[in-house]
């Protein structure tokens, strides 16, 4: 019990440093242009992008792109994923306390959306202008980023 007290609650009060996560900027050109895929978190129904913590064995780039087949779905068109930037946010940890958490964002340029993936039914997808997305984040640092994508995504 004082283990969970102490995680969950004198811990993030002492500024320990910032946790790390990987997303995946899931990208296509559509007749708009240069969209972005969107999906909503699974508690808050916030518009988020895919992310989660680094796993074992595998890099931030692909934590990034498994990320964004079990939340998201998608099919890349292939290559590796490229980190195009960094935001941060505060995740609220299981106690309710937020932690400072930084993020690794990396560009994946997508071939196709499954319609039968981990997470289907538990989140919302949609593709938007990074101009729409930007609008629809919580996060200014990530809404920064959505609207200053380099030009040389493809």
């Amino acid at each position: 019990m004082f283990a969970k007290i102490w995680t969950d609650y004198i811990a993030p009060l002492l500024g320990r440093p910032p946790r790390f996560q990987a997303a995946a900027l899931c990208y296509r050109y559509g007749d708009a242009g240069l969209e972005v895929l969107l999906i909503t978190s699974r508690t808050t129904k916030r518009w988020i992008l895919p992310k989660g913590w680094p796993k074992p064995g595998t890099d931030a780039g692909g934590t990034a792109l498994e990320e964004a087949w079990e939340e998201a779905g998608i099919k890349p068109r292939g290559g590796r994923p490229r980190k195009i930037g960094r935001y941060r946010y505060d995740k609220v940890l299981s106690g309710g306390l937020p932690a400072a958490t930084d993020v690794d964002v990396y560009a994946i340029n997508v071939e196709k959306l499954y319609d039968d993936f981990p997470e289907v039914g538990q989140r919302d997808r949609r593709w938007f202008t990074p101009q729409e997305a930007a609008e629809l984040v919580d996060e200014e640092t990530l809404r920064d980023l959505l609207l200053t994508l380099p030009a040389d995504l493809a």
